[in-house]
């Protein structure tokens, strides 16, 4: 008796706790899609943000230049596509001071 009413527990709190972390491992799955969008989305921006800047000084700083590489990698170890490159190639192509006349 003991161990029938022991397997009918069993029975149904396993698939229960299997299924419920099933529900739990999509949704973090989700989430942590939706955060690496975000950041896919905030490191573009700061990438273009960067490129004009720098392309109105018509000189970008070695500090910047540095800065924009993290940026960049971290943009296409994300997942980001090749669009931002040109951009990111622009910027790193500019001079590190201004060329006085």
């Amino acid at each position: 008796m003991k161990s029938e009413i022991i397997k009918i527990i069993l029975s149904t709190i396993i698939p229960s706790m299997i299924t419920g972390l099933c529900v739990y491992a999509n949704s973090l799955k989700k989430k942590n899609k939706a955060l690496e969008n975000g950041m896919l989305s905030l490191l573009r921006a700061e990438i273009i943000r960067q490129h004009d800047k720098y392309t109105d000084r018509k000189c970008c700083p070695i500090y910047a230049k540095d800065a924009l590489g993290k940026a960049y990698n971290a943009y296409h170890m994300l997942g980001g596509n090749g669009t931002i490159t040109k951009i990111y190639n622009d910027t790193m192509a500019l001079p590190e001071e201004r060329k006085e006349n």
